[in-house]
């Protein structure tokens, strides 16, 4: 590089003020550059700043990756393998807590293994949200009937 180069590209390009030197001024846009600057290689860019598709080895584009749409197969096998994986853990658990405990409930008392106390508790918790949630489920299909009853033109 010449001394002249240098000159002319620092008149140029270096600005006189800076907006860090004006408060409340904003940040100008920055463009990126097609070309490199002098010194500067197409290695020094960002992949971002990379318009050209990826090449294959043949010189041709690489394929694009397409993700695959979700299916309720998939979803299945999802819920699968997550129930799979609690039921392990239920019966870590179950192998692990074998002590018996004294259970009272509503005047009764008994023994049982703790474990299987608490699964009978859980399996409880479970009925009754599923009774809850059934009733529910009756409830807001009724005031879709009753909706849709409302809304059609007479006959």
């Amino acid at each position: 590089m010449t001394g002249d180069d240098d000159t002319t590209r620092a008149a140029t390009d270096a600005p006189l003020i800076t907006p860090d030197d004006v408060p409340g001024t904003p940040e100008p846009a920055v463009e990126p550059r097609a070309d490199p600057l002098p010194g500067e290689t197409p290695a020094d860019k960002t992949p971002a700043d990379d318009t050209t598709p990826p090449k294959s080895g043949k010189g041709e584009p690489a394929p694009v990756a397409v993700k695959p749409a979700r299916s309720r197969t998939g979803a299945v096998w999802v819920g699968i393998v997550v129930g799979t994986l609690v039921l392990i853990a239920l019966i870590i658990f179950m192998l692990q807590n074998t002590d018996e405990v004294e259970v009272h409930f509503l005047g009764w008392t008994g023994t049982a293994p703790l474990a299987i106390a608490l699964l009978i508790a859980g399996v409880g918790v479970g009925l009754i949200a599923l009774v809850v949630g059934t009733l529910r489920i009756a409830q807001l299909k009724r005031r879709l009937g009753a909706a849709r009853k409302a809304a059609a033109p007479l006959a």
